[in-house]
């Protein structure tokens, strides 16, 4: 996983995502990323498996009115129930954005 803005509050805020966030994620990271988007969203990752050209429709995000809207192919619905603490965090800052 490559982080596009490493800044970005989905990355800080309120955990500091980091490299070690992504060990133990089971079986894949993730299905059925974006393949094109508007301009008005931004990609978070660029990810890609070995030998494959990188992706970066992993995780989208844009504001929207007064709040924020989001996409993302990264399979939490195998990490959560796993345990993985990475992908907890990185939940918990997604559901905490703009707070």
């Amino acid at each position: 996983m490559t982080f596009i803005d490493p800044q970005h509050p989905l990355l800080s805020t309120p955990n500091r995502i980091t490299q070690a966030d992504f060990s133990g994620w089971i079986q894949e990271r993730g299905i059925y990323f974006a393949q094109e988007w508007s301009k008005d969203y931004q990609p978070i990752f660029s990810a890609h498996d070995p030998n494959e050209t990188p992706k970066e429709g992993s995780l989208l995000y844009a504001d929207y009115g007064k709040g924020h809207f989001m996409y993302t192919g990264l399979v939490f619905f195998r990490e959560l129930p796993a345990g993985v603490s990475g992908a907890y965090r990185l939940f918990a800052n997604m559901i905490s954005a703009g707070k």
